[in-house]
């Protein structure tokens, strides 16, 4: 196993120990100290945006490095997030909240076709998806 860096961290830079062939070396729920349910309810298509608050506790590597990509983007929703962090969503959304917490980022409720929600139209948002994946195809 060969794993990149010294310490849990890769020198210098915010990521996780990371083998080549198991890949990542810490298990995803670590990141959240185990915990699986954000303080602060967020949904997949929430918009997350850094607030320019700098946290005045210790960040671990996935809170700063969750915080950076904020940061560098517009805004990026949870489930982006959860994609470039390479985390399971759940793991991103306590992140995020504890990141709200902190004032450090906020959130932008997901904005649906019709002002509904999704439990509401999951039917027409699902086929909408269908319908441009098909054309991609």
């Amino acid at each position: 196993m060969r794993a990149h860096g010294r310490g849990a961290y890769g020198k210098g830079r915010d990521t996780p120990w990371v083998d080549d062939s198991a890949g990542r070396v810490l298990r995803p729920y670590t990141a959240s100290g185990g915990r699986t349910r954000p303080g602060i309810a967020l949904d997949l298509l929430s918009r997350m945006t850094a607030t320019g608050v700098r946290p005045r506790v210790a960040l671990g590597a996935e809170h700063t490095l969750a915080l950076r990509l904020c940061a560098g983007a517009a805004a990026l929703t949870v489930a982006e997030l959860a994609g470039q962090l390479r985390l399971p969503a759940a793991v991103v959304k306590v992140l995020l909240s504890d990141l709200m917490e902190y004032g450090a980022v906020m959130a932008q409720a997901p904005h649906y076709p019709g002002g509904g929600s999704f439990a509401a139209d999951d039917r027409s948002l699902l086929l909408a998806v269908l319908d441009g994946l098909r054309r991609r195809l």
